[in-house]
């Protein structure tokens, strides 16, 4: 049987459209100079994801849409990692104090003031914070994701983001990975599952019409 990959999750009943509220709420994960300096044990090469996610932040910016960021803070020793940090060694990167150089927020990507800042030790920037309180608490419906890694802390928003019931749009390029394989991979399956991966053309018209929406 000569089934392709879309016809066999499309027969299983996977990869319906959701449509995102009127309401939404920008979320940008750990976007921080770890991933962008080339001597970081963490670069993943994601420049032109950088330029995006800018693109998009100026956008949601303009919409005066609730816009979160989050970064990854560990006390010394890294004892509130628990396993993830064990597992993961890299991420001494961000001990708090240790690395300032790396933990801060990629240029043109910086929290202004009024906006919320985040600070997790997991890959999910719903576990054991307050981010879903904070958007119930703001009325958002829609979360617009970007950030990185796609494979790891991006995934793991989007689908908590989904449980947490939000409607999870990931822009596609404002979203990274040190490899293509992984990144497209978890576009694909988030997608068929958890959400909606979408161009950030595409994101950019959405915020220019909220107007027309609401």
């Amino acid at each position: 049987m000569n089934e392709s990959l879309l016809a066999n999750y499309a027969r299983g009943g996977f990869g319906k459209s959701l449509a995102p509220g009127q309401r939404p709420a920008l979320l940008v994960i750990d976007f921080v100079r770890a991933y962008l300096v080339k001597d970081s044990p963490l670069y993943a090469g994601v420049e032109q994801a950088r330029a995006d996610c800018e693109t998009l932040l100026r956008a949601a910016r303009a919409a005066a849409i609730p816009i979160v960021h989050t970064n990854v803070v560990y006390q010394p020793g890294g004892r509130d990692g628990g396993v993830f940090f064990r597992k993961v060694p890299a991420l001494r990167c961000f001990e708090a104090g240790a690395h300032p150089e790396l933990a801060a927020f990629a240029e043109g990507l910086e929290p202004l003031p009024g906006e919320t800042v985040i600070s997790k030790q997991y890959a999910s920037a719903f576990f054991a914070t307050s981010l879903a309180s904070t958007l119930t608490a703001l009325g958002v419906d829609t979360v617009l994701i970007v950030g990185l890694s796609t494979s790891g802390c991006v995934r793991a928003s989007a689908v908590d983001c989904c449980q947490h019931g939000f409607v999870p749009v990931v822009v596609r390029e404002a979203v990274g990975d040190r490899a293509s394989g992984p990144h497209e991979a978890n576009l694909f399956d988030l997608q068929a599952k958890y959400a909606e991966v979408v161009h950030l053309a595409d994101v950019l018209l959405y915020l220019k019409d909220l107007p027309n929406r609401n």
